[in-house]
């Protein structure tokens, strides 16, 4: 295959495979854009309580006692938390959890004396989810390679499109005129009006 093939064909099957990742992050960089938009999405706040396990507690003895994983484990299975745990404090008195999710959050604080626990959980609506997910906010390692995929796939469409534009003489100059054009209007939009 020639090097003009080569192009069309990156190009093509790389715009293609780029097109799901192309529009959701066009359309949630509009919702990012314009955080008042709800677009039906409502946020939902629930509270509960429950016990776990005063042994996991260690009540009186140093903080490696606590038994992290089977407190965190017991929270989640009693009230269908998914979120990863983000932040777990220990003091004299009480222990705290922080559950973080895309576009969801739990706070929990559990009395080491009796196991008694109090939780809070947000959920703000798909807005939001779609909005964390466009950031990589609280979405774990696999999001996190998902997004570096998908930026790494629309780089090379952008670069074979431009390779590709070098092998169509009559399109060339316009079309390089109008990628600099592109590049000069954020520059202008940064330097000007971005503080």
């Amino acid at each position: 295959m020639s090097l003009p093939g080569w192009a069309r064909w990156l190009h093509l099957y790389g715009s293609m495979l780029g097109l799901g990742a192309l529009l959701f992050f066009s359309l949630t960089g509009i919702t990012l854009n314009h955080p008042e938009w709800k677009l039906g999405s409502v946020q939902r706040t629930e509270k509960g309580a429950g016990r776990v396990e005063v042994r996991w507690l260690a009540e009186g003895r140093e903080e490696g006692a606590v038994d992290r994983l089977a407190i965190a484990e017991a929270v989640r299975r009693s009230h269908g938390l998914r979120e990863a745990v983000e932040d777990f404090r220990i003091d004299e008195k009480e222990i705290s959890l922080v559950f973080k999710g895309p576009g969801s959050s739990a706070d929990v604080v559990v009395d080491r004396h009796t196991g008694q626990y109090t939780v809070e959980s947000i959920r703000e609506g798909w807005v939001a989810v779609m909005n964390d997910l466009h950031k990589g906010r609280h979405t774990g390692p696999v999001w996190s390679w998902a997004l570096d995929i998908s930026a790494v796939v629309l780089a090379g469409v952008s670069g074979s499109g431009i390779w590709l534009l070098w092998y169509v003489r009559r399109r060339r100059t316009s079309g390089l005129w109008m990628g600099l054009v592109g590049v000069l209007v954020l520059v202008v939009l940064v330097m000007g009006w971005v503080r």
